[in-house]
């Protein structure tokens, strides 16, 4: 049988320097072909990633908005991550974090004459709540049935989005809406406080990265977390059992997802809208890869994002760029720092160069 002419070669571990030096290289290279793809459109690349960064932080409303960015981001990323160092594919954050938001909404709308603060800690249980059960769905069918979690979690996702499209259509249809449906306005009662000029969910989110570091990295459940997911055969032999660590592990990881619903609906948005995830949970599977599943890395990755979404949002309107044109910037930069990662891992090795195969 012929030999292919390339051929991709699995590499020795490289040293923390040689894989910081890589990533710092593919962030250079993602700049310039950034900066070419600029030039193309007729823009100074210097001047349009100038404006991504004071545009982000310009003033403090820049700040405000672009942390507003980052709350759910950081929220949703932690709870893939707890499913992903299992190994356990959990595509369906935006679905867990619709749960979440659509449980929590439930109590502003139907509950907003309680007191504030039992309404609040009311609403982020219901989140957390809804978030987890819909996470413990693909979970169960993994264990009782092997189904593939990856279409599983991805297919939930779209019905949790038609439940909202059926809430908002039907039983819970603001009366007073004119010309289209849409869910009422929650009551002031049943927002959250702002801190600094932003609602609290900010907090929610650094003592959740607080909770999932020290869960992950000093629990006897964390550590059984990491454990199945480098081998289920290993952490039976080791007396572990394999089926309750999957069913409580995606529980937390759809609650944490959940919680960023409850934080996004009621503090953000305060209503529910089908916008309520709005691709975060997409977009948060990127961010823990690139984390490296590591939660602090995730705080700093998650920044980094939020910076480029403001600021590219900013480039837009300053420009006059179609928003085609930031989503193509924002896509070159990531391809190059995602790419990135594969040369860590693996080489590509030309006929007859060497490798497992020569």
């Amino acid at each position: 049988m012929n030999e292919p002419l390339i051929r991709v070669v699995k590499k020795a571990e490289l040293g923390s320097r040689e894989t910081f030096i890589l990533r710092l290289e593919a962030i250079l290279l993602a700049l310039v072909a950034g900066g070419l793809f600029i030039l193309i459109i007729g823009q100074n690349p210097f001047v349009i990633y100038k404006t991504i960064i004071t545009g982000a932080l310009r003033s403090g409303m820049a700040i405000q908005a672009t942390v507003k960015i980052a709350i759910p981001l950081l929220i949703a990323s932690l709870g893939v991550t707890l499913a992903f160092k299992m190994k356990f594919w959990n595509i369906g954050a935006e679905g867990q974090i619709i749960a979440g938001g659509i449980c929590a909404s439930y109590f502003a709308l139907f509950h907003s004459g309680w007191n504030h603060w039992v309404l609040v800690i009311v609403m982020f249980i219901a989140g957390a709540v809804g978030g987890g059960l819909w996470g413990l769905i693909p979970a169960w069918f993994k264990t009782k049935y092997d189904t593939n979690e990856t279409l599983f979690t991805l297919m939930l996702n779209y019905i949790a989005l038609n439940i909202i499209v059926f809430l908002r259509e039907g039983p819970w249809r603001d009366p007073g809406s004119q010309g289209y449906a849409k869910i009422a306005r929650f009551d002031k009662n049943a927002a959250l406080d702002k801190v600094f000029g932003i609602q609290f969910g900010w907090i929610i989110a650094l003592v959740l990265l607080v909770l999932v570091f020290v869960y992950m990295k000093y629990s006897k459940q964390g550590y059984e977390i990491g454990v199945v997911g480098e081998s289920q055969e290993t952490a039976r032999y080791a007396g572990m059992n394999v089926r309750k660590v999957i069913l409580r592990t995606m529980f937390l990881s759809g609650a944490v997802c959940g919680i960023g619903g409850m934080v996004q609906a009621t503090g953000s948005d305060v209503t529910l809208t089908t916008a309520v995830a709005g691709g975060v949970g997409f977009t948060a599977i990127i961010v823990a890869w690139l984390a490296q599943l590591n939660p602090p890395a995730i705080l700093i990755v998650t920044v980094l994002f939020s910076i480029l979404e403001k600021g590219s949002s900013v480039v837009q309107s300053s420009f006059g760029l179609s928003s085609d044109s930031a989503d193509v910037l924002q896509g070159i930069i990531l391809f190059f720092i995602l790419g990135c990662e594969l040369f860590i891992r693996y080489k590509f090795v030309m006929r007859g160069k060497g490798g497992a195969g020569a």
